[in-house]
């Protein structure tokens, strides 16, 4: 099989702001009598989108929200998340330009468990909106990773884009086990970059330490294995 299109994660991949997630959910946490620390964000929540990361720190805390009350805090995230990348740029380095080389060489998307606004907001001040075919954000499933909802249907984009399209011929990169549980599910290609983690990351096809390392050519041969 031919490699056909690239699917990136977004947060930990493209932009370095894992760091600034887990301040914006410290900080909301805070304000709710939780204490949230670096280690146990890594550990147990960042494969979730906001909705399900409060779940989650909910229901290990022993504190019952209501569907509001979750809606509310992860509005407040979004907030203070804004207000910690004013002003910065949360690309990491080569990101821009990896993605460059490989949105003039096929289409690429992007399948996230960030808001919609967040993962444009940075592609906007960036310059990069016009390399993605598709961009899949965390209210654009019902459910996020490590389903594989977010690359069913980033797949399903590509294709009505470019025309038909097999997981198969597909990449996905990924810094996390959720993620590379989610796109294996879709029946995609893996490639995990080792900005987040590294012996969690071990099931994946290859493993590469950034999007520097990025070789088209290696990718393609994934595909044709």
């Amino acid at each position: 099989m031919p490699l056909r299109a690239i699917v990136f994660d977004f947060d930990g991949v493209i932009a370095n702001s894992e760091p600034l997630h887990f301040r914006g959910y410290r900080d909301v946490l805070a304000a709710e009598g939780i204490a949230l620390s670096e280690r146990d964000y890594y550990a147990h929540y960042l494969g979730f989108d906001d909705v399900g990361a409060f779940e989650a720190v909910g229901s290990r805390h022993g504190t019952v929200w209501s569907s509001g009350q979750i809606r509310d805090l992860a509005a407040r995230k979004a907030v203070r998340l804004e207000e910690l990348e004013r002003d910065v740029s949360v690309l990491f380095p080569g990101a821009a330009d990896a993605i460059r080389c490989a949105a003039a060489a096929l289409p690429i998307a992007i399948a996230s468990g960030a808001r919609g606004d967040e993962i444009r907001r940075v592609l906007v001040r960036e310059g990069l909106s016009a390399c993605f075919t598709a961009i899949v954000a965390a209210e654009d499933t019902p459910v996020s990773k490590p389903a594989p909802d977010p690359y069913l249907r980033a797949l399903a984009l590509l294709a009505q884009a470019i025309g038909g399209l097999k997981a198969s011929e597909c990449v996905a990169i990924e810094d996390s086990h959720w993620g590379l549980e989610s796109a294996r599910s879709a029946g995609m290609r893996t490639v995990a970059v080792t900005n987040t983690y590294a012996a969690d990351l071990l099931r994946a096809d290859l493993i590469i330490t950034s999007l520097e390392d990025m070789d088209l050519d290696l990718l393609a041969r994934l595909c044709s294995e």
